[in-house]
């Protein structure tokens, strides 16, 4: 959280300078998911263009993918890919570019922290309300040994719509037929139980001030509330641990179409952490303003080479050279 407070000041004092000194400003919104690698992003990128400022608006998947619709940003952010209905409504084609790859992880708040192991089943059923202790004898079964106290679990969601949740939907529909077809998989979905959030920062606040409960949200944010994550069984029967290995892992598997709007919850490797997912800067591939859209070009090709170098420090995982070399291409296309 203090690294969230410090890339904030800086983005802050970044903006009050560029308006100060007549500075181009280019306007970002959207995901939560890949707060603190974007930050630091804009904040280094400073030093290579001083002739630009971004001012980045970390509102969730939801807001990022109405306001890159809306035209009220040159750029929007989403952890989850836009729908076909959406991008008809667009005035212009919009372009998915995918930046890094990153785990949706399992935390919680338990006296002792202890490190639990979860399987898709038991996270399904403490996500539909079926779980409802902590005690209870199927977490006891994974978990042998650990100390599980009769605590009632207090299911922490996000509220706004969100990437994340995206992502965590996308496996929970994946891995059962029950939760797709009650539930499904959407940036926002009637959730059957719990508590909401606001952004990352939301539900792992809640986190970690509510004894007793369990949440959905990107590593980094768990590590930066040092909060405990979840092992996870995966699709090869493996616990699994979220990390920039587990989720390269899981990127290796990917099946990546032309669009770049791809899945890869629940991949078949070994060592592949099954709630990973990407993140993609949105934006219009015929540009309104001719210099502003060549300097968010020379970012985004600055963002794909030396940015993806950054990645892994803050718990990222870098796109695979294959996928980088595709992506570089793309934005050769932004007119």
């Amino acid at each position: 959280m203090k690294l969230l407070k410090t890339l904030t000041a800086c983005a802050a004092i970044v903006t009050g300078i560029s308006q100060a000194s007549g500075q181009m400003l280019i306007n970002g919104a959207g995901a939560t998911f890949p707060y603190p690698l974007y930050s630091k992003w804009f904040f280094e990128y400073a030093k290579v263009d001083p002739s630009v400022r971004f001012n980045y608006q970390s509102i969730g998947s939801g807001g990022g993918q109405k306001q890159i619709l809306e035209q009220t940003v040159d750029f929007g952010a989403s952890d989850g890919p836009m729908s076909d209905e959406n991008l008809a409504k667009a005035k212009g084609k919009i372009l998915h570019i995918p930046t890094v790859g990153g785990a949706v992880v399992i935390t919680y708040n338990l006296p002792g922290s202890p490190a639990l192991k979860f399987d898709s089943d038991t996270v399904v059923d403490i996500f539909l309300g079926k779980i409802t202790k902590w005690n209870d004898p199927r977490l006891a079964k994974l978990n042998e040994g650990a100390k599980l106290p009769e605590l009632d679990i207090v299911v922490v969601h996000r509220s706004d719509g969100s990437g994340t949740s995206y992502i965590f939907t996308d496996y929970l529909s994946n891995v059962s037929p029950e939760w797709q077809k009650s539930v499904g998989k959407n940036a926002s979905v009637k959730w059957p139980v719990g508590l909401g959030g606001k952004g990352n920062e939301g539900v792992a606040g809640q986190v970690k001030q509510l004894q007793g409960s369990i949440g959905y949200v990107e590593l980094a944010y768990a590590r930066q509330n040092k909060l405990p994550v979840g092992e996870l069984k995966n699709a090869a029967g493996n616990f699994i641990k979220p990390s920039v290995a587990s989720v390269t892992s899981a990127f290796a598997s990917a099946k990546v179409p032309d669009d770049f709007r791809f899945s890869m919850v629940n991949p078949p490797g070994a060592d592949a952490y099954p709630i990973a997912g990407t993140t993609w800067l949105l934006v219009y591939e015929k540009q309104t303003n001719a210099e502003k859209g060549r300097k968010l070009v020379e970012f985004l090709n600055w963002a794909a080479t030396q940015g993806e170098g950054m990645a892994a420090a803050l718990d990222y995982a870098p796109l695979p050279e294959e996928l980088q070399k595709r992506v570089i291409e793309r934005i050769k296309s932004i007119q």
